[in-house]
């Protein structure tokens, strides 16, 4: 039977299998279950920098009632209780799931500045995280913010938070950068342990009856794959640090094809929302089905066996891509 272990941030995990941030990771329950399906490791759901602004806001708001400090303000914040826990009770169900579970735990902080919230990466170690995973969810607004000033501030959230911790720092990325792979190679310099790529921006709708932007939760599908085994093929081999996939990550296909492009894992949320967290357990018995018929004794065998490492320019080889499939078009119909 074909070797499904992997490493991912110094820790030997049974599967490259990890089930990311996602609301099923609020009840302990869950978490046994992905755990017992052979997950490798769990991301827990993720607490937000405004959830933890809003909550000393609050405290302030009590000590100076009535000084009209804040108005309304506060009213544009999202409603997270619907979401998360707290920060207290974030906190409290880290420790719970630590006592119940014996996979990697990975909390997760979303966030964009390296403000004083940045204590809470403390605060997560203490309470028995085995590693954290910052997820840099931010999309410029200002148009005086460059692209340049963007990435800075990704790197000095970074070396802020490896200030505050012991336990390995993972950095979840979005790929709306200019130059991903000159991005890595930074927050590899800054003491990133690994790059999780990439996160998934939910766009806003219009609604042309009430006129009124609304908010829709759409599920990652496996057509949106390939832009991670893109990017990880080019990043691999390009930094030290691990490297894993999320988004799109639907079956056991999906779970090799990320392995080969150089990934130490594989994150999968969306398969298990629609399929139920047993579809890891299928996942892992097709993996190892074609491992055996392929002749795979392991995962690491895999690993970056179709990487851009391989081709002496990869820039000539991306160019060379892009002409054949515009060439192989044989389809109809107007432009």
């Amino acid at each position: 039977m074909a070797d499904m272990t992997t490493t991912w941030m110094g820790q030997r995990l049974r599967s490259p299998i990890v089930c990311s941030s996602s609301p099923l990771a609020k009840e302990l329950d869950n978490l046994k279950w992905m755990e017992d399906a052979g997950a490798g490791a769990v991301v827990l759901h993720s607490l937000f920098e405004e959830q933890i602004d809003l909550e000393s806001v609050d405290v302030d708001r009590g000590l100076w009632a009535g000084t009209e400090s804040y108005a309304e303000a506060l009213d544009f914040l999202p409603e997270m209780s619907t979401y998360n826990l707290g920060p207290h009770r974030y906190l409290e169900h880290l420790r719970r799931a630590k006592a119940c579970l014996e996979v990697p735990i990975i909390a997760s902080l979303n966030g964009v500045s390296p403000g004083g919230w940045v204590r809470y990466a403390r605060l997560m170690e203490e309470a028995g995280a085995d590693a954290l995973e910052l997820n840099t969810y931010h999309i410029p607004t200002d148009p005086g913010v460059s692209g340049t000033d963007v990435e800075d501030g990704i790197v000095e959230l970074v070396r802020a938070v490896k200030a505050q911790v012991r336990i390995p720092v993972a950095v979840k990325l979005s790929h709306f950068f200019s130059s991903i792979p000159h991005l890595a190679a930074r927050l590899d310099g800054a003491g990133a342990d690994a790059l999780v790529m990439f996160n998934r921006f939910y766009q806003p709708d219009f609604d042309l009856e009430t006129l009124d932007v609304v908010s829709r939760l759409s599920l990652s599908h496996p057509s949106e794959l390939l832009l991670r085994l893109h990017w990880m093929a080019i990043v691999y081999g390009h930094v030290g640090c691990d490297l894993a996939v999320t988004g799109g990550v639907h079956g056991p296909d999906d779970v090799l094809k990320c392995m080969m492009a150089g990934a130490n894992t594989a994150m999968m949320t969306s398969a298990l929302l629609i399929h139920g967290i047993d579809h890891i357990t299928r996942v892992h018995r097709d993996m190892e089905a074609w491992m055996d018929e392929h002749g795979y004794e392991s995962v690491t065998q895999m690993q970056g066996s179709m990487s851009y490492r391989s081709v002496p320019d990869s820039a000539a080889f991306e160019r060379q891509n892009y002409m054949r499939v515009l060439a192989t078009w044989r389809g109809g119909g107007g432009s």
